[in-house]
């Protein structure tokens, strides 16, 4: 079954101690990607591209993770969106984005395309987040969601993670609800973190966030809660270790993604795709950026 992650690749700036920056590549699905190809899980990754230097070296990455980049249109004379990243004492970071004119944004709108759709209907299993959302204007967000509704009614299975980000969406959380709502509706997989459910819904506990996506329909649901674990949606706790120093904690929750995915798409139960997910987010957190090494 492949994997087909939907969102925005950008060129990744990150900070180091000696005042140096080095250059790389990020964005929440993207990591997530990465990971399940690694994992050898057969992946795809549909965004839109430019047709400026840094989105050729973009495509040259995903090939050399080995994940395929079928079906992503190249805007004219756009270019590529970029972050920089610094991280604190703790390992806790903060972004600052260049994107609002990303060819991304117009992956259902200006930049759609038959291959697009085509590279949809094709996938076993379409993962997505709040941030793949917040990129499409409201028509773009209607035909993503026929889409996906679409995808499901051929057999594939829609994974989300809410991913919910203030500082993009504004300060209004109702019309952000009534998109997240749209799209739970549509999900079978929910990968939530319970600070970010807080943040939008106000749920007081992991537990309440499982009880809400369970009322919503969410078949499959994990709420992530860093350093205590993950709850299932069956009430198990899945315990981790904690760090007690972590260099960088990007992509902690897209690698989690990762490899519950991979590890449910292999057959495992959810609590062993949980621990599975657990293991490798400690992993990633022992390195600088969104990707370790290889």
């Amino acid at each position: 079954m492949t994997v087909l992650c939907v969102g925005e690749m950008m060129v990744e700036v990150a900070a180091r101690p000696d005042g140096t920056a080095r250059l790389g590549f990020g964005g929440d699905t993207f990591n997530t990607a990465v990971y399940l190809s690694r994992l050898g899980q057969p992946t795809g990754y549909l965004t839109a591209f430019g047709d400026d230097p840094y989105s050729a070296m973009a495509r040259a990455a995903l090939a050399e993770e080995g994940v395929s980049d079928a079906g992503c249109p190249t805007a004219t004379g756009a270019t590529l969106g970029l972050y920089a990243i610094r991280t604190d004492g703790r390992g806790e970071r903060t972004f600052t984005y260049w994107r609002q004119n990303a060819p991304a944004r117009g992956l259902f709108g200006q930049w759609f395309s038959d291959g697009v759709e085509a590279r949809l209907m094709q996938a076993g299993l379409v993962y997505l987040s709040g941030i793949t959302l917040w990129l499409y204007d409201a028509p773009a967000l209607d035909r993503l969601f026929a889409l996906l509704a679409k995808a499901r009614g051929a057999g594939a299975k829609v994974a989300f993670d809410g991913n919910y980000r203030p500082r993009l969406w504004g300060a209004d959380r109702g019309a952000t609800r009534v998109v997240y709502d749209r799209m739970l509706r549509l999900t079978d997989i929910c990968l939530a973190t319970a600070d970010d459910e807080q943040a939008l819904w106000d749920d007081a506990s992991p537990s309440q966030t499982v009880a809400r996506l369970q009322r919503a329909g969410v078949a499959e649901v994990v709420v992530k809660s860093g350093p205590d674990g993950a709850l299932l949606g069956t009430g198990e706790w899945v315990a981790t270790t904690p760090d007690p120093s972590p260099v960088d904690t990007t992509a902690a929750g897209d690698s989690f993604n990762a490899a519950y995915l991979a590890a449910r798409l292999s057959g495992a139960s959810a609590a062993q795709a949980a621990a599975a997910g657990n293991a490798l987010a400690a992993k990633v957190i022992r390195h600088p950026g969104a990707l370790m090494p290889r």
